[in-house]
C-alpha cells in the first residue's frame, strides 16, 4: 500500500529547495517579534542578533518535533512552528512595566516555560474541542486566517519601516507587484517542479529585480558570524513572576485555539483530516517546543498558518518538506551568516509572494465552505456573522480599545474571536432548541422568508 502524500520522501533537491521555500515564507513572521521585544528593551545590535538568531534555532527544533514527532508529541502534519506574534503585545508590556530593563527577558522567559508546561498538561483536554469543529466552522476559521494574514503582506509591500520616507513608495509597491507577476507567470506558463517552487524562484526573481533600486541589503551578509550558538540563558536565568505568567498563560490559550483551528484546516488540505489524537499530539509540540525555547532564549511557539498557504498552492504534502525547512532553521541559528541570506529578500518582496501565499489560505476555506452545506439558513448565520466578529480587528483595529489589556490579547486576534463566534453559534443553530425549521430552505439574514435565488431547494428528508 502505498505511503500518504503526507508521509512521502521525495527526491533530496526537491526537499531542500521546497524546505527552504517553506523558511523564505515563515522568515519575517519569526523575526519580527524578537526584533519588536529586543527594540523595546534597548538591546545592543549584538544582543539583538543573538535573540533573533535564538528564535530562529528554537522555531527549528519546534517544527522538527511537530512534524516527525516523538511518542505523543508532534501532529506529524507538515506544521511550521515559529515565534507566535500573540505574545508580542503582552510582551512589550511586560517590558514596559519592568523597573530593570535587563531582568525584562529572564521574567518573560519564566512566564513562558509556565504557560509551556501548563499547556502541555491541558493539550489532553483541550483537544476535544475537534467534535465542535464541523465544516461550517472550520471553513469559516480557514478563510479567517487567510483575511487575517493579507493585512501582512500588504504592510510588507510598503515596505520594512512605516516611519521611512519611503514607505508605501511606488518603488516599494511595484517591487511587490513584480514579485506577484513572476509568481502568478511561472504558476500558470511553467509545471512540475519549477511551478511547485514557483514563489521561491519569484523571491529570488524580486530580490534580483530590487538590487538596481537599491532595495537589496546585502549588509546583513557582510556582518553576520559564520558560526553561532544560542547560549542556555545567555540573558539570565528564568524569573517567576505572577502577573507575567497569568498573561501569557492567555497568550498560550489563544495560541493553543489557532494551532487547533490550522491543524483542522491542515489535515483539511493534505487529506488527512486532524482528529483528537492529532489535535492532541500537535497541541503537545506547541506546548513542549514553548516551553524548551527560553532554554535557548526563544519566545513562544505556535503554528505558521502562512505555510499552509504554501502548501495548499505548491500541492507538495509531504511532512518531511518542512522538517527539512526545520533543520535549515536549526542551521540558520547556529550559522547566523546563513541567515542573513534569507534577510536580504527585501520587504516589499516578501510581501508580493505573501499576497499568494495568504490568499490560498483564504480560497481553502471558502473550497471548505462549499462543502460546509449553505443550502442550509443556519449555516449561512453561521458564516456571515464569524466572519463579521472575526474581521473586526482587521478593519478596526482600535474597536476594542476601551476593553482591559488582558481581554484585549484574545479580542485583538480575530482568528480566535471569530473562531469562538462559529462555535458557539453551530452549538445554539444546530445543537441546541427546537429544529423545526426547513433547514434545507436559505432565507436572507435579515428578511425571513426570502429565498436566496440560484440556490436549488433540496427536499427535506422524510
Amino acid at each position: 500500500m502505498a505511503d500518504h502524500p503526507v508521509d512521502e520522501k521525495l527526491p533530496a533537491p526537491k526537499m531542500a529547495t521546497t524546505g527552504l521555500q517553506h523558511v523564505a515564507a515563515m522568515y519575517a513572521g519569526v523575526v519580527a517579534p524578537p526584533l519588536i521585544v529586543g527594540a523595546a528593551i534597548g538591546l545592543t545590535a549584538t544582543d539583538l542578533t543573538f535573540l533573533t538568531g535564538a528564535c530562529l534555532f528554537t522555531a527549528g527544533l519546534a517544527t522538527l518535533l511537530q512534524t516527525l514527532g516523538i511518542w505523543k508529541i508532534g501532529a506529524r502534519l507538515p506544521f511550521v512552528n515559529g515565534v507566535t506574534f500573540a505574545g508580542v503585545a503582552p510582551m512589550t508590556a511586560i517590558v514596559a512595566s519592568t523597573e530593570d530593563k535587563s531582568d525584562a527577558l529572564p521574567i518573560i522567559f519564566g512566564a513562558v516555560i509556565v504557560a509551556g508546561l501548563l499547556g502541555f498538561i491541558a493539550a489532553p483536554v483541550f483537544c476535544k474541542a475537534v467534535r465542535f469543529f464541523p465544516p461550517v466552522v472550520t471553513g469559516t476559521v480557514i478563510t479567517l486566517i487567510g483575511i487575517s494574514l493579507l493585512p501582512v503582506a500588504f504592510g510588507w509591500a510598503q515596505g520594512p519601516n512605516p516611519a521611512a520616507h519611503d514607505y508605501g513608495s511606488a518603488t516599494n509597491l511595484g517591487l511587490a507587484a513584480g514579485t506577484l507577476v513572476v509568481v502568478l507567470l511561472l504558476r500558470r506558463f511553467t509545471r512540475g517542479f519549477v511551478k511547485q517552487i514557483a514563489v521561491l524562484l519569484g523571491l529570488v526573481a524580486g530580490t534580483l529585480i530590487a538590487i538596481p533600486f537599491g532595495a537589496t541589503d546585502f549588509g546583513p551578509v557582510a556582518d553576520a558570524a559564520v558560526i553561532g550558538f544560542p547560549t542556555p540563558f545567555h540573558f539570565g536565568a528564568p524569573q517567576f513572576q505572577l502577573a507575567a505568567i497569568l498573561s501569557l498563560c492567555v497568550v498560550m490559550v489563544v495560541s493553543m485555539t489557532e494551532s487547533t483551528a490550522d491543524m483542522l484546516a491542515l489535515g483539511e488540505i493534505v487529506d488527512r483530516p486532524a482528529d483528537e489524537k492529532t489535535i492532541a499530539a500537535g497541541l503537545r509540540a506547541d506546548t513542549l517546543g514553548s516551553a524548551i525555547s527560553p532554554l535557548f532564549n526563544g519566545f513562544m511557539c505556535s503554528a505558521f498558518a502562512q505555510n499552509i498557504g504554501l502548501v495548499a498552492m505548491t500541492k507538495i504534502r509531504s511532512r518531511y518538506v518542512v522538517a527539512v525547512g526545520g533543520g535549515f532553521l536549526v542551521l540558520m541559528g547556529l550559522c547566523p551568516m546563513a541567515a542573513s541570506l534569507i534577510a536580504v529578500v527585501p520587504r516589499p518582496v516578501l510581501g508580493g509572494a505573501g499576497v499568494v501565499l495568504f490568499g490560498s489560505v483564504a480560497a481553502s476555506g471558502i473550497q471548505t465552505l462549499v462543502r460546509a452545506g449553505l443550502d442550509k439558513d443556519n449555516n449561512v448565520l453561521i458564516v456571515a456573522v464569524s466572519l463579521a466578529v472575526g474581521i473586526i480587528p482587521i478593519t478596526a483595529p482600535e474597536f476594542y480599545h476601551a476593553i482591559p489589556e488582558t481581554a484585549r490579547i484574545v479580542l485583538d486576534s480575530g482568528i480566535s474571536t471569530g473562531c469562538v463566534a462559529a462555535v458557539l453559534l453551530n452549538l445554539v443553530f444546530n445543537h441546541l432548541g427546537p429544529r423545526d425549521r426547513d433547514a434545507h430552505d436559505v432565507t436572507h439574514p435579515m428578511e425571513a422568508g426570502e429565498e436566496i435565488t440560484g440556490v436549488t431547494r433540496t427536499p427535506a428528508a422524510p
